[in-house]
């Protein structure tokens, strides 16, 4: 196993030039940069909430091209056509046959911006490309390219002409981040950024990865090692969703014991190490969690939120 923690402390390296070079255009935001460097390790699609402006497309977009990963974003309206996603076959008059024009979803790294406002046609071809990682139009079926992410976002306010993502969909996504607001100080020094760069949209953003580094690192955080005591404390807390509560209509599914114990073993990963330890857990909990937990009508009554309901979980289930 030395050779395994070897390994890991010099990719933490790269991690750092990764972080450096996604600092020329983004500011503060760790939080969601290191959840989507989750997704993209491990090969999971990643669901983005917040509110507008919180530099979410300029995030994934700059972190594609220090990945050298190629990027596609997608607007979700409510006139779109699963076609407009996934291509369509074009009859070409000359030669008297059909072609196969491919859609934006054919990249490594997809942003579905505000997803929540596409109809339910939309949303199932969506999901066979996320779960089945392949796309099929007409009769023909093609393969999606390695690595294939989804990073998804949706406006926690505006409900306004929105569909309610499937709980099916949601329960596709390996972690819901919350984005937060900056903090005054980072606030401050986007604007002295954007007032003393001279050009801010040509800054030359470098590849510090490529997709042959990011399936080594994905093997890596395989061979992350996580004790029997953790994996049993990860089944307590699921479980406790499933148990008779006043508060909880639906429980988390075995999909959530599987992000749990991928996430963390990914968070173990990038903060050095070749074991998982009870925090890493507890950094990962509430974005794998809070999608994943459908509450009552009496816990929403008595102004209870998932997280809540998560916390008073963690509570009552000790510690290994």
């Amino acid at each position: 196993m030395e050779e395994l923690q070897l390994a890991i402390q010099a990719e933490q390296q790269n991690i750092m030039k990764l972080e450096q070079e996604m600092q020329k255009k983004i500011v503060g935001q760790k939080n969601m940069i290191r959840k989507i460097l989750i997704g993209i390790f491990t090969g999971n699609h990643i669901l983005l909430e917040g509110l507008p402006g919180l530099a979410k497309s300029l995030t994934v977009n700059t972190l594609a091209q220090t990945l050298g990963l190629t990027f596609s974003r997608i607007q979700f309206t409510p006139d779109l056509l699963p076609s407009d996603i996934i291509g369509t076959e074009i009859y070409n008059e000359k030669t008297g046959e059909f072609y196969t024009k491919k859609g934006p979803i054919f990249a490594n790294i997809v942003l579905a911006d505000e997803i929540n406002r596409a109809p339910a046609k939309v949303q199932s071809a969506l999901l066979e490309a996320m779960q089945e990682k392949q796309i099929t139009i007409a009769k023909n079926t093609f393969k999606l390219e390695k690595p294939f992410i989804v990073l998804a976002t949706q406006n926690p306010i505006e409900q306004d002409g929105t569909y309610p993502l499937p709980e099916a969909q949601q329960d596709r996504f390996l972690m819901k981040v919350k984005i937060e607001y900056p903090t005054i100080d980072e606030e401050k020094h986007i604007l002295s950024l954007l007032t003393t760069t001279t050009d801010f949209d040509n800054i030359v953003i470098n590849e510090i990865m490529d997709k042959e580094k990011i399936e080594q690192i994905k093997k890596l955080i395989k061979q992350v090692r996580i004790d029997d005591k953790l994996i049993n404390y990860i089944l307590n807390i699921i479980f406790k969703t499933r148990e008779n509560n006043q508060y909880i209509s639906c429980g988390a599914s075995p999909r959530a014991s599987i992000a749990l114990v991928i996430a963390s073993k990914a968070n173990a990963f990038l903060e050095g190490r070749d074991y998982v330890i009870p925090q890493d857990i507890k950094k990962v909990i509430f974005d794998v969690l809070r999608h994943r937990i459908i509450l009552t009508y009496e816990a929403e009554a008595e102004g209870l939120d998932v997280e809540d309901i998560i916390t008073n979980i963690m509570e009552t289930v000790d510690l290994p």
